[in-house]
């Protein structure tokens, strides 16, 4: 049986509205039927904080470290949490919600996405599984998220690695189409991490920031040899392909689409009225 042929974007290291807008016109454009389901790479020049759909930039987060630190800022299309987005490879998965291989549900939709990642971990050579919350307290603490930042527990279906979280993931279903995308960390800057946020008190923030050291731990921490971004972009591209049954073909954005995600920028991500709602 032949596979699906997918297609495979590695669009490098781009500013943060700019990846917020290839991923929606990439979910536009596979709604309006104009391109195949595609699965994406890409980094974040200059390392950037984006925050969820619903969460409240006033009263979560510390912009004046922010901008200290010269760090980018976007609020992304998905809900969620708050990310740091530093030395992480950062995927995207656009696909219909009428593909015969993609359930109804959010939920499974998003454990059959995540098999691909699921696979990339193997090919690094770590035993990843998937969270699943088993006890009433888990899946309670799942709707009633206590920090903002996003790795700080994982969700139904997130990657697990001896029991903390490996890559967390975010999804939005929009014109028909399912956008997923999400962080594989290969570090992490705790102390960074933490000072990008408001807390109650300082006892409050080093409470969680000890908690988060048990929750959630990067690739390059569990290994002997650490990953490169281009080794760990080659298990990922294997782990897709397998994960997912297909086949990746390899695109480059023509000089018109590159214009059409720019004019996506200027209206939406660039602008603090959309990155500063609510």
């Amino acid at each position: 049986m032949t596979k699906e042929t997918w297609r495979y974007i590695d669009s490098k290291d781009q500013s943060p509205a700019f990846n917020m807008a290839l991923d929606e016109a990439l979910l536009d454009w596979h709604s309006a039927g104009k391109i195949p389901p595609t699965i994406r790479f890409y980094g974040w020049n200059p390392p950037t904080l984006s925050v969820g759909y619903f969460q409240k930039v006033e009263k979560e987060v510390n912009m004046d470290r922010v901008k200290e630190l010269g760090l980018g800022f976007v609020r992304r299309p998905t809900g969620g949490r708050g990310v740091l987005h530093d030395k992480e490879l950062t995927y995207s998965v656009i696909v219909s919600e009428e593909h015969p291989e993609m359930p109804r549900s959010v939920t499974e939709a998003y454990r059959v996405i995540s098999e691909g990642i699921l696979e990339g971990f193997k090919a690094l050579g770590l035993d990843a599984y998937f969270a699943i919350p088993r006890t009433e307290e888990e899946k309670e603490g799942l709707k009633n998220p206590r920090s903002a930042v996003c790795f700080d527990a994982p969700s139904w279906y997130e990657l697990v690695v001896e029991g903390r979280k490996v890559a967390g993931s975010a999804q939005t279903r929009q014109k028909g189409v399912i956008l997923q995308h999400g962080s594989i960390l290969l570090e992490i800057d705790e102390d960074m991490l933490f000072s990008l946020f408001n807390y109650p008190s300082d006892r409050v923030k080093e409470r969680m920031q000890k908690n988060f050291k048990n929750k959630a731990v990067a690739i390059n921490a569990l290994r002997e040899t650490p990953v490169t971004i281009e080794e760990a972009k080659e298990a990922f591209y294997k782990g897709f392909e397998k994960g997912l049954n297909i086949k990746l073909e390899p695109y480059e954005l023509t000089a018109s689409e590159i214009e059409e995600v720019q004019a996506i920028m200027d209206s939406k991500y660039s602008t603090d009225e959309w990155n500063y709602k609510r």
